[in-house]
């Protein structure tokens, strides 16, 4: 089934065309537009931005799953992503990683049953001084603990 592109998107990537010096240029930001719209970037919508940009599917697929701030696969409400590189390990955020996946009873990479949380171990979310940190969603969250976490997940609304 083919999707559409709205056309307050649709807007936003012309104007990115009109500021960018080629198309594929554009790739990424348009990427980022389809995010917010679409709640899994499937081949059925990237093909309507590969459409929109004029390059091949293949290209807006290969940079669609290449990021894992995109969603290439259903995700839960709330997408978790736990930074275990070093800074965040030395943190005990791998501690922490195994502590996430006891009290959502799902392993990193997994989604619990009920479509509510995602999981994502990542290796390095770029905040090395805020050691362990996660985003949920697009929010951070730094200097965890296991008490952090909790109080984190006990906020979130249902």
């Amino acid at each position: 089934m083919a999707v559409q592109v709205s056309q307050e998107s649709r807007d936003k990537i012309a104007q990115l065309l009109e500021r960018y010096p080629t198309r594929r240029a554009v790739l990424l930001p348009a990427l980022h537009i389809a995010a917010h719209e679409f709640p899994v970037l499937d081949d059925d919508a990237c093909q309507a931005i590969a459409d929109l940009l004029h390059l091949p599917l293949v290209d807006v697929k290969g940079v669609a799953t290449f990021y894992s701030l995109f969603p290439t696969e259903p995700r839960g409400k709330y997408f978790i992503q736990l930074c275990v590189n070093l800074p965040c390990a030395m943190h005990r955020a791998r501690h922490l990683l195994r502590y996430l996946e006891g009290k959502l009873g799902i392993a990193a990479g997994e989604t619990t049953p009920d479509g509510r949380f995602t999981l994502q171990r990542m290796e390095c979310l770029a905040a090395c001084d805020k050691a362990p940190m996660m985003y949920i969603n697009d929010t951070q969250y730094n200097h965890l603990s296991e008490a952090e976490l909790d109080r984190i997940l006990q906020a979130l609304p249902e």
